[in-house]
């Protein structure tokens, strides 16, 4: 597979008016409209496609961006794109950049058989992955027979049952995850989790998934934004000399993780989609990846940094 057939796109900051990624100001409409915001989605969706992205990842609680998505499908008539979603938040922002509360976790069986009756609506069987969005270690997944039997049976119709991974235990949550078994099988195909140059805790992990046939997605490569708005000397030193942005080279750095089967973009615009495709040609030097591997930080204090970003 080329590398360009590995990236996918990632619909976070595009379904919605706010969210916490850097970077979106003058990247998006200036009047986030419903309408101004599924115009710049489908203006990412066709540039990607046109690069020849073929994975577009969606949410449940993503504002529209499985409407957004859907209608782009039916109109441009692809089939060739395999589409992921997730279920588990809800999007309670009232389409405003200064909603007190954006989305609403909950992991339950009602709200699986809720939000999947209304995903599958939108996305019929262009579903090929439905994850559970932000499962913990301690999740009530894991104890909950009658949610694991609808996940299987889920399963059993051809979607591929994953889960996405948030905070500094994304390690613990995989490997319990990898051993959630429902009738003697594995429940889980697909894992999503946040892997990037300052946050690769979970990097080993995600390693033994791929190993055990799972399909790996990595988001947030960027850090919310932050390798690109806010980038360490480090990253800006290898990306100047490769003539690249330090997105470029903060992608090429989840792309070089031989377990990394899909790395997600989210880009909100043709520029900045632009820009994090040139991660395709950059070879980092085993002295580049040293500098890189340097960047992690306490998985504690990372995760801390991004609850604080604001929605905007």
């Amino acid at each position: 597979m080329t590398v360009i057939g590995r990236m996918g796109l990632g619909l976070a900051a595009l379904g919605r008016p706010a969210y916490i990624n850097l970077g979106r100001d003058g990247a998006l409409p200036a009047e986030r409209t419903v309408e101004a915001m599924r115009d710049a989605a489908w203006q990412v969706l066709d540039a990607a496609y046109d690069e020849g992205i073929r994975w577009a990842d969606a949410a449940r609680s993503y504002g529209l961006a499985e409407e957004f998505l859907a209608g782009w499908l039916d109109e441009r008539g692809h089939r060739d794109v395999t589409v992921s979603s997730k279920w588990g938040y809800a999007y309670v922002g009232e389409w405003r950049l200064d909603a007190d509360v954006h989305e609403v976790k909950e992991h339950s069986l009602p709200r699986f058989r809720d939000q999947s009756a209304r995903t599958r609506e939108l996305l019929g069987d262009r579903l090929a992955v439905y994850q559970i969005h932000s499962l913990m270690a301690d999740g009530p997944v894991f104890a909950d027979a009658a949610l694991q039997r609808a996940l299987a049976d889920l399963a059993a119709e051809g979607v591929r049952v994953g889960f996405s991974t948030s905070g500094p235990a994304q390690a613990e949550t995989v490997r319990r995850a990898l051993d959630l078994e429902v009738d003697g099988r594995p429940l889980f195909t697909a894992v999503q989790s946040t892997w990037n140059v300052l946050e690769p805790s979970v990097g080993d992990a995600l390693a033994e998934a791929h190993a055990r046939g799972l399909h790996v997605l990595v988001k947030e490569g960027l850090a919310n934004g932050r390798l690109a708005v806010e980038p360490p000397a480090a990253l800006r030193e290898i990306a100047a000399a490769h003539g690249v942005g330090t997105d470029a080279v903060a992608l090429a750095a989840v792309l070089a993780r031989p377990w990394a089967d899909t790395v997600l973009t989210g880009a909100v615009s043709v520029p900045q989609l632009t820009s994090n495709l040139a991660a395709a040609r950059v070879s980092l030097s085993p002295d580049a990846r040293a500098a890189l591997d340097a960047l992690a930080t306490p998985p504690e204090e990372y995760w801390n940094h991004r609850a604080a970003l604001a929605w905007t």
